[in-house]
């Protein structure tokens, strides 16, 4: 199936950013919009209590999960949001380098928020996704 996903690079913009600037989907694609992928278990537990990065993986175990039943995978992502329960650089930094990791060279457009708190006992990370796929 051909990707519906063209990640768009620029040549003026900062190099520093580890993921590309914009995503395009031609308008025959079907988007899909994921509600944020939160890290709990099947049981409803919270997986990685008071781990950053053992949450962010398993949020993104759980978009990819969501990814499945949509008709899609991971890179058909068209870009994410990234929500972290700190106000510490570093604890968003440990949630992104997972979630970088996960996409590897399919770096769609991201941003990565600190907040102050999210909705399930004991969460630090939440993933947002759209995703765009040609059926």
């Amino acid at each position: 199936m051909p990707q519906a996903v063209t990640l768009v690079r620029s040549s003026t913009l900062s190099d520093t950013a580890e993921y590309a600037y914009a995503a395009t989907a031609p308008a025959e694609a079907r988007l899909i919009f994921l509600a944020g992928s939160c890290p709990l278990e099947a049981d409803g537990s919270t997986a990685g209590v008071g781990d950053y990065a053992a949450q962010a993986a398993k949020c993104v175990e759980n978009m990819k999960i969501a990814l499945a039943e949509a008709g899609a995978t991971i890179t058909d992502v068209i870009s994410t949001r990234v929500l972290v329960a700190s106000s510490t650089q570093a604890d968003l930094v440990a949630a992104w380098e997972v979630v970088r990791d996960a996409f590897g060279d399919h770096d769609v457009p991201s941003t990565l928020l600190g907040v102050t708190v999210l909705g399930y006992d004991d969460q630090l990370v939440e993933i947002e996704a759209v995703a765009a796929v040609l059926d």
